[in-house]
């Protein structure tokens, strides 16, 4: 069997999933609601209509039903780039001479470059359904932005995307390609909001963070009639549209009689890790079977491995609902790293609660040596990735070597978000040995907790 497994596992089209699966509701310990930051209590479908639309409201709000079918219309846009592949990682297991198996799931065969678009068709699909006249929306690296503004091009939506500053300098090229799909593109914290005006007020020169520019996508939508708010990460809601790739990468082993011993995902706002672990992890809380699930997340925002577990705003000018997640405080803004799509403050309340409850592991790594794998990779297996994919590179390489060391033959699956060609900036810098790797300090992550919100 072992050598029949080819280099590239595809689904044929009529493999691929009818239905997102919807992973809390197998969780016996469900997350904690959203608050709603006026009243303290949760949130209400009510309550979020004026920001997202009515059927993500439902999608965010369900926590009971398992399998919900993905309506026909996204089916026939995941058409264009689906089923992705899922690549068993040859070259780079000979150069490492390691005895495990490395296969990773390959989401950068589409323009946006990403995993992003899964969800980002889904919300506009409902957006265009419910009969508005656009969205608006955050990006950090750029991803999200590109693929929200295809989306939208697809559907005849405005879209208006505020993207993080540091990145909309750094990373030009990828402003164009949402401005060639039809968006309009703000560097962010801006003064065309209030809360874009406060936030330059209190941190002048700051190159900003996903958190100011969700305030600020967030105050547009809900002052512009005709339009709501779209995310790309961190809600449940996408998490539920991102399972489509772990729906697959489970079919694709299945057909190889492939189990796999670790899942390693990169880890931001939480989009792509949940959907990539999603039916694993649903195989693990029922007691089916078990795997180590890991998140690697940056060592300058790390929110897993060094933020509490605690109520917290999701955007920086407190205008969202509250959430229970590991944070690191919203006001907190990190160290301008190339990784920009790994740079929010918090992470999904679905993975938080699956984290404190012990059902996955959560690393820290130093972007140079982030940067470092990524080259490695790249060298091995011709494609080059993005600074946030190549967090789980790196990982997934640590794991291999270990394995090297003992000589356990371990099965490794880890997902490759997406490629890096519009992040020649962060490699340029890296190969001129320009790339630092700042840490915040203790004292600075407990100067932001103790500005959270007292939420019992």
């Amino acid at each position: 069997m072992e050598n029949k497994i080819p280099y590239k596992i595809y689904l044929e089209e009529n493999e691929m999933p009818q239905a997102w699966y919807n992973l809390r509701a197998d969780m016996k310990n469900k997350p904690a609601p959203l608050v709603n930051p006026g009243t303290g209590q949760p949130m209400t479908a009510a309550d979020l209509a004026p920001v997202f639309c009515d059927e993500l409201i439902a999608q965010e709000l369900d926590e009971t039903t398992p399998y919900i079918e993905i309506p026909q219309e996204i089916r026939d846009f995941y058409k264009m780039y689906r089923p992705s592949p899922l690549v068993r990682a040859y070259c780079l297991e000979e150069k490492l001479g390691t005895p495990a198996k490395i296969y990773y799931k390959f989401e950068g065969n589409n323009t946006s470059g990403s995993h992003k678009l899964n969800s980002a068709i889904a919300q506009a699909y409902y957006a265009k359904k419910q009969g508005l006249k656009g969205v608006t929306t955050e990006t950090g690296a750029g991803q999200w932005g590109t693929a929200l503004s295809m989306a939208c091009s697809y559907f005849d939506l405005d879209c208006k995307v505020y993207m993080v500053k540091v990145s909309y300098e750094q990373k030009p090229f990828r402003r164009e390609v949402m401005r060639t799909y039809g968006a309009s593109v703000t560097p962010s914290p801006s003064m065309e909001t209030q809360v874009g005006q406060k936030i330059l007020a209190e941190h002048p020169g700051t190159t900003g963070s996903l958190g100011c520019a969700i305030s600020e996508a967030v105050e547009v939508a809900t002052t512009n009639e005709g339009y709501r708010y779209v995310l790309g990460s961190v809600l449940n809601q996408v998490l539920l549209h991102q399972s489509v790739i772990g729906l697959e990468t489970k079919a694709a082993l299945d057909k190889y009689g492939i189990k796999p011993d670790m899942i390693i995902g990169c880890a931001g706002g939480g989009s792509n890790l949940g959907g990539l672990i999603a039916p694993f992890m649903g195989e693990k809380l029922r007691g089916e079977a078990d795997y180590q699930i890991i998140a690697v997340e940056p060592a300058s925002c790390p929110s897993f491995t060094r933020g509490v577990f605690a109520y917290d705003f999701c955007d920086t000018g407190m205008i969202c609902p509250l959430a229970k997640m590991y944070t690191l405080g919203s006001g907190f803004i990190p160290a301008p790293n190339h990784a920009g799509g790994l740079r929010f403050h918090g992470m999904s309340t679905t993975l938080s609660q699956l984290y404190h409850d012990g059902f996955m592991e959560a690393r820290a790594v130093p972007q140079t040596e982030v940067f470092a794998a990524a080259e490695q990779f790249a060298r091995v297996e011709g494609i080059l990735p993005a600074p946030e994919s190549s967090h789980a590179i790196k990982v997934a390489i640590d794991e291999a070597l270990k394995c090297k060391e003992t000589g356990e033959e371990k099965t490794i699956v880890f997902g490759l978000t997406g490629t890096g060609y519009f992040d020649m900036v962060a490699y340029e810098k890296y190969h001129d040995g320009k790339m630092d790797d700042y840490i915040p300090t203790d004292e600075e992550l407990q100067a932001s907790f103790a500005k959270l919100p007292k939420v019992e």
